[in-house]
């Protein structure tokens, strides 16, 4: 009765959570600053991100989530301890109730290391729930009822397509490629074709300026700075959206292909559903332009994005946890 209800989309990229009560009360990217000598925490969150590639030795800022599971425990324990402590103040009587969204394709050992790290982190009891359910209910769908709808979630780590029929997953698939993977590619491309290494928040900068799935009618430019590989002096080039539209081939190829595996495996009858209802996309990065075009010009079925992308599974993580008892089969 006192205690306090809290859902956490613990993503690659970014982290939200969900108050029961209030609604989304943080939203943070997944960074976090240490401190070398004594493992303590120095920044969490926004704080965090601008000191990626900026620290001196004595700080390392990373992301403790990688494809969407736990690459550092102990890290990952100190950011829910943080976003805990934010969302119901630090000197809290009653230890909260926890709901953490983890990857459908995840194995028991990562489901685990989840759970563990929400209680040391001081949750009174801890839930999961799969990412693609959560997104579901944060986009309204009604997945309790006998009729296929099907999910595309693509975050910072990872894609997740899966089919939902009466409450459950009836086919899913995944791949370890999102919005990072993208930011990669990009990267990779300017290094290869302009002999230039650029940092992962320009990348990333570059992906929403001029990114696009399928190539655009007008050519679009961005001046892009950073080191020459060559002579190791610092150097601009210019970018054109051509050029991010081939940098982004690869990783796009991987997450179509996914719609594609779980549209091979689905039962016909729900099929059907599929193409009378379309694909709903959730998750940051299916947000890039023109992506839900892609995705139905490859797959043959309408593909539209969800209204707020981004807060899609943390929406869904806060109602699974404010209605526990209704959502009881679709939570561990």
């Amino acid at each position: 009765m006192w205690s306090k209800r809290i859902g956490i989309d613990l993503g690659t990229a970014n982290s939200l959570v969900w108050l029961a009560g209030k609604g989304i009360v943080l939203n943070e990217p997944t960074v976090v600053a240490v401190s070398v000598e004594d493992m303590r925490v120095v920044a969490v969150g926004n704080e965090a991100k601008t000191m990626l590639g900026r620290t001196p030795g004595s700080i390392v800022a990373s992301r403790p989530m990688k494809d969407g599971v736990i690459a550092d425990y102990a890290v990952t324990e100190a950011m829910l301890k943080f976003f805990i402590e934010r969302a119901v103040g630090s000197s809290f009587l009653f230890k909260p109730e926890v709901m953490i969204c983890v990857p459908a394709g995840c194995t028991q050992v990562e489901r685990r290391a989840a759970l563990d790290a929400t209680m040391a982190a001081g949750a009174r009891q801890a839930y999961l729930i799969d990412e693609p359910l959560a997104a579901a209910i944060g986009a309204g769908i009604p997945i309790a009822e006998a009729s296929g709808n099907m999910i595309l979630d693509i975050g910072g780590g990872a894609a997740e397509a899966a089919v939902i029929s009466l409450g459950g997953v009836v086919v899913h698939k995944s791949a370890r490629v999102g919005g990072n993977k993208l930011d990669e590619g990009i990267a990779e491309f300017v290094r290869r074709e302009h002999s230039l290494i650029i940092g992962e928040q320009t990348a990333e900068l570059v992906k929403i300026k001029i990114g696009s799935a399928t190539k655009l009618q007008r050519k679009e430019e961005m001046a892009v700075k950073g080191r020459d590989t060559v002579t190791g002096l610092p150097r601009t080039i210019t970018l054109t959206s051509n050029d991010v539209h081939l940098a982004l081939q690869k990783a796009l190829g991987q997450i179509v292909g996914v719609v594609k595996a779980v549209l091979e495996e689905t039962p016909p009858e729900l099929s059907s559903d599929i193409i009378d209802k379309g694909i709903v996309m959730s998750g940051g990065t299916s947000s890039l332009r023109n992506l839900d075009a892609l995705v139905t010009k490859e797959a043959g079925v309408p593909a539209y994005v969800a209204e707020d992308p981004l807060l899609c599974v943390v929406k869904g993580t806060g109602k699974a946890i404010e209605n526990i008892d209704t959502y009881r089969r679709a939570i561990r």
